[in-house]
């Protein structure tokens, strides 16, 4: 999953605020429209998004809201429309904050830091005796630590999270592995085989991990 998504039309800008994010050990993607920023969040998910507002086609409002209506990732706005009305229709479509350029890059990437800091700091999700823990990457199951890799990991976060609902087979690979990843979709079961040997009283009846066949998994 990408650490942070950059919508913005002016790439010079872009660049710049990309190299500085890299140089923090961000893992960045970027965007130059409203239609490309929602395709990679939907593909890859992001754990903030910086997002402009005048964008050509679907603006950054726009933008804001879709994710919005689905996700609470958080959002800073970053934008030259100084108006009170553009600030409060932001607050209100959900933007955790709202940035006038030409902005300062050493408070936005404070800014950025205590955002992450904040989030993995208080993230922790449990069901039953399964706790996830996101400021150190860890699983507990009874108290008792769980051995996961890394990609074992983003896995039953992203179904932990996402409790009920059906997630894609191809949802799943592409966030995880990347719909560009050299990787086969055979990966993702192969996942889903060791994740319910380490969670499940029985993998061979799982109560967490459920198939929905043909389609992909949710978590009951």
């Amino acid at each position: 999953m990408t650490d942070i998504l950059i919508v913005e039309d002016n790439t010079e800008l872009s660049g710049v605020l990309c190299d500085f994010l890299r140089a923090e050990n961000y893992v960045v993607s970027t965007a130059d429209s409203g239609e490309k920023a929602l395709s990679l969040f939907e593909k890859y998910g992001a754990r903030l998004v910086l997002l402009d507002i005048n964008l050509p086609g679907m603006d950054g409002f726009a933008v804001c809201k879709r994710i919005r209506e689905k996700d609470n990732t958080p959002i800073i706005i970053l934008t030259a429309r100084v108006d009170r009305e553009d600030k409060l229709n932001g607050l209100v479509l959900g933007a955790d904050d709202y940035i006038e350029k030409p902005y300062d890059i050493d408070i936005l990437i404070a800014k950025v830091k205590g955002i992450f800091s904040r989030r993995l700091a208080m993230d922790s999700i449990t069901d039953g005796d399964i706790t996830l823990n996101l400021s150190d990457s860890t699983v507990t199951r009874g108290g008792k630590p769980i051995q996961m890799t890394a990609k074992e990991f983003e896995l039953l976060h992203l179904l932990m999270s996402n409790k009920g609902q059906l997630l894609t087979k191809e949802m799943l690979f592409n966030k995880i592995w990347g719909a560009d990843s050299e990787s086969e979709q055979q990966t993702l079961t192969v996942h889903i085989k060791w994740l319910r040997q380490k969670i499940e009283d029985d993998p061979k009846q799982p109560t967490h991990i459920l198939t929905v066949w043909g389609r992909g998994y949710r978590w009951g």
